[in-house]
């Protein structure tokens, strides 16, 4: 991405490297400098590209400056804490983020002197540990120098051992997994990804569900030049030892492991630490590819509450064959029914149509019908949506002209009496409930 007043996005996310390299040698340089707005751009391309839950590493690169006038670096830092709502400061970004500086400049540079303390501020807003990078001598081989550096530093894959039992493998994590830091009222605690990840048992992968997620990664495969260290403990065939050297004829446990998963469709629960747990299943971003995903669940056994506490599961034949997941929790709860959440407006539309067929069958569905609508009020009461009863009543009298000639009376004088009620002001006490309209049809 490039930036001066605007942004331009040279080249979206890819891995066909020769792409990149040849967009560079296009790259201009342009009216000013202003950060702000190349950082607003990062948080809109990774949005869009990978949503606010992918961690990411993000290099810019600059000769020193920041800028001058109103749209300086130093000029939106010191503004930052009187942003209004529809302009907040890009950082901290969205998503988690290390943000990398380098500076492509002298280090006895005066202007590069004033910069850095608000290149750090910059870093340390990001919340979390950057850097600031510059080149020993301003050259060719300088430049190469400190991003080969910075390449080792920062984007460095997890080496580890997936163990299950006897077999074993050597495995690279990509993107590589950040320490996780759980801060509560009084203490915090750091957990940190074991180098022996260890499968505990497997479970499908409808039972998992979509629990909260602290990252993913992409399981690799890592070969060892260790002779001792092969890919499984177990005897091989001698035919396999002769052509060790050929990595696609050597047995891999991490292999095996992947076609598993995928044919059963099934998910191995694992080990990372003390008390962390996370979940390797395959995963295909194409019909035709697939890879061995690692997912890092919230550090605790708690993390996924339809499976209980993870510590306890055990194995089928353990248990009743007839016992499923979710798992009913064995304390009371102390309401009878479900909150009502709206996510999406279909929803909120499907809630008032379940009101509508209710009304249709009036006078047989008169409790089903003012116990839905006395629970969407309290709903709309509770979360403030006021205008909600408004629009009820309003769709209610619409109903109440396109009735069919051949339904009961009833369903107009029900709608016509709950349209009337929601109109008053004393419908929007949580407390209050709307009764049935007693109709005498004899007197008619």
């Amino acid at each position: 991405m490039a930036f001066s007043s605007l942004y331009e996005e040279k080249s979206p996310f890819t891995r066909d490297y020769n792409a990149i390299k040849a967009t560079l040698q296009s790259i201009d340089d342009y009216d000013k400098t202003c950060l702000e707005t190349a950082l607003h751009g990062v948080n809109q391309m990774v949005l869009g590209e990978w949503g606010n839950n992918t961690a990411c590493q993000i290099v810019l690169v600059t000769d020193g400056s920041v800028g001058i006038g109103p749209m300086s670096l130093k000029e939106s830092l010191s503004t930052n804490n009187q942003r209004m709502t529809n302009n907040p400061f890009p950082i901290p970004f969205s998503f988690p983020a290390t943000l990398h500086v380098v500076c492509l400049a002298s280090q006895t540079d005066l202007c590069l002197q004033r910069s850095k303390p608000l290149y750090q501020k910059l870093i340390d807003l990001s919340g979390y540990e950057g850097s600031i990078s510059l080149p020993d001598q301003l050259s060719e081989a300088g430049v190469i120098s400190v991003f080969h550096k910075l390449a080792e530093d920062i984007y460095t894959s997890f080496n580890g051992t997936l163990k299950c039992g006897n077999l074993k493998s050597r495995i690279m994590l990509y993107p590589a997994p950040f320490n996780y830091t759980r801060v509560t009222d009084f203490d915090s605690q750091t957990y940190s990804v074991s180098e022996i990840i260890e499968v505990l048992g497997f479970i499908s992968v409808n039972d998992i569900g979509s629990p909260m997620a602290v990252s993913r990664h992409l399981v690799l495969h890592a070969s060892s030049n260790v002779k001792d260290s092969t890919a499984m403990d177990t005897e091989i065939d001698s035919t396999y030892e002769d052509e060790s050297n050929d990595e696609g004829k050597t047995p891999s446990f991490c292999v095996l492991l992947h076609g598993a998963l995928k044919v059963e469709n099934m998910a191995a629960l694992v080990s990372l630490g003390d008390n962390w747990f996370g979940f390797i299943y395959s995963w295909a971003d194409t019909k035709k590819k697939s890879n061995l995903m690692l997912t890092l669940l919230v550090p605790g056994s708690d993390s996924v509450p339809w499976l209980g506490d993870l510590n306890y599961l055990g194995c089928v034949e353990q248990f009743d064959q007839s016992c499923s997941f979710p798992i009913r929790p064995s304390e009371k709860r102390s309401y009878s029914q479900n909150g009502v959440v709206w996510i999406r407006p279909a929803g909120l539309q499907s809630d008032i149509q379940k009101i509508l067929r209710h009304a249709r069958k009036l006078p047989e569905k008169t409790q089903q019908f003012y116990k839905e609508l006395n629970r969407l009020r309290k709903a709309a009461i509770s979360l403030g949506f006021l205008e909600l009863l408004l629009a009820l009543a309003t769709i209610f009298e619409q109903e109440c002209l396109s009735l069919p000639g051949n339904l009961h009376p009833d369903c107009a004088v029900q709608l016509h009496h709950a349209a009337d009620v929601l109109k008053k002001t004393q419908t929007q006490d949580a407390k209050f409930v709307i009764t049935p309209y007693l109709a005498n049809y004899n007197n008619l």
